[in-house]
């Protein structure tokens, strides 16, 4: 592979690989247990966090796919690369609209949203869990190509 194509590439990946890991499993748990925060102002907040999140990657997912594209990529990188863009796109196709729905019965004062997390959320986290696996190991595969 290209070595600039690669380089650009591997490190588009770790940014993406960043921001996945510090919006997901840092901030999202994180803000329901600052003091005063209810689950409404939570939910509001994820809404905006997530929306930015998810555009970002989708600006970093299509940066890395023109790289790989560019760089002449051996065919595990080029599956990995379809591998997590196919996952990004199964959260704002099919998991996303999904919370939206609920986010804004609890929004509109439908539902609490004390109970049990939706088991879209628990789609999603394993989404991101298996995101976060395909981005190791393609930022993996584009250091050695």
């Amino acid at each position: 592979m290209n070595t600039t194509s690669a380089a650009t590439a591997s490190a588009i990946t770790f940014v993406w690989l960043g921001m996945v890991l510090g919006i997901s499993f840092l901030e999202a748990p994180l803000k329901f247990r600052a003091p005063g925060v209810t689950v409404p102002i939570g939910l509001g907040i994820g809404r905006l966090v997530f929306r930015a999140l998810n555009a970002v990657e989708t600006a970093l997912a299509i940066a890395v796919i023109v790289a790989v594209a560019l760089g002449g990529a051996p065919v595990r990188v080029l599956g990995l690369t379809a591998g997590a863009a196919a996952l990004l796109l199964a959260q704002l196709a099919f998991v996303r609209p999904r919370l939206n729905r609920r986010s804004d019965r609890v929004l509109a004062g439908e539902d609490t949203g004390d109970g049990p997390r939706s088991r879209g959320h628990f789609v999603y986290v394993a989404l991101e869990l298996l995101k976060v696996a395909v981005l190791i190991a393609l930022g993996v595969c584009l250091l050695t190509a």
